[in-house]
């Protein structure tokens, strides 16, 4: 009882302090709801962006987030599942490959799938500088015609 008493505790902890984490976070999210709502309207009186232009689409990226650390199974092997469910149904034939964050992603993925990068250090230090720097990085790949999508899962 006392082993199970500490290990309740101890999730107490862990558990409060992702609440923390994903609070400070909200503002983060506000401002990206805000500016994918102004990026939508632009795009839609805009016919001419680089972002919205059609093209044949033959290289597919898939963005999956994972955590780095176990204790999180049914999360990772979901965003691993439907990984590989979106990518076989609706892009087999096509080039696919994946940029993971998260080691566990990685780890399941390199088994099966092409590994473009990997990004695991983004949790030692998550910022909204860090993430921004990964989407201006994905924003270029599509610009500059790598890939014809970018799927995030």
């Amino acid at each position: 009882m006392q082993i199970t008493s500490a290990m309740k505790m101890v999730s107490a902890a862990k558990l409060s302090k992702a609440q923390d984490a994903i609070t400070a976070m909200r503002p983060y999210a506000e401002k990206l709801s805000e500016l994918l709502q102004s990026l939508s309207a632009t795009l839609d009186s805009d016919q001419t962006s680089k972002y919205s232009e059609q093209r044949e689409v033959n290289n597919v990226l898939f963005v999956s987030i994972s955590s780095n650390r176990g204790l999180a199974g049914a999360f990772n092997s979901n965003i691993v599942k439907a990984s590989k469910y979106i990518a076989d149904r609706d892009y087999s034939g096509k080039n696919v490959e994946f940029l993971t964050i998260g080691k566990k992603a990685n780890d399941i993925l390199k088994k099966t799938h092409k590994i473009f990068k990997n990004e695991t250090a983004i949790y030692d230090d998550l910022s909204f500088e860090n993430a921004s720097a990964i989407a201006e990085e994905l924003m270029q790949l599509f610009v500059e015609k790598k890939f014809d999508k970018i799927v995030i899962v």
